[in-house]
């Protein structure tokens, strides 16, 4: 069983999916509407090793007419559990709807 995340962020690059997963993930261009994008310092030293960033993109509510691009990767419950450890200390992990009608896992800021 694969479970699908959203990225709209640093999860798309190739770099941080080999340090995750071991692998470079496919990604199925979604969008998600209702929300924005705005910006998160990340202060964890493994996280910004990995993405090489210490600003990450946060995705926010926003209006009715706001909408996010990005892509979904189908991952296993072993490289989702790998996303949530990247994603510990300023995300947490909330399952949205996606303009394509996938029901997917995307991350928030906590």
């Amino acid at each position: 069983m694969t479970h699908p995340i959203f990225s709209f962020g640093t999860l798309q690059l190739e770099s941080v999916q080999q340090e995750l997963f071991g692998r470079a993930v496919a990604t199925t261009p979604d969008a998600l509407a209702g929300y924005r994008i705005g910006e998160l310092r990340i202060t964890d030293p493994e996280v910004i090793r990995a993405s090489g960033k210490d600003i990450h993109p946060a995705l926010l509510e926003g209006e009715p007419g706001d909408r996010v691009t990005g892509g979904t990767l189908d991952v296993t419950e072993e490289e989702l559990a790998a996303a949530d450890h990247y994603e510990r200390v300023g995300y947490r992990r909330i399952e949205v709807t996606l303009e394509s009608g996938t029901a997917a896992w995307v991350y928030v800021p906590r």
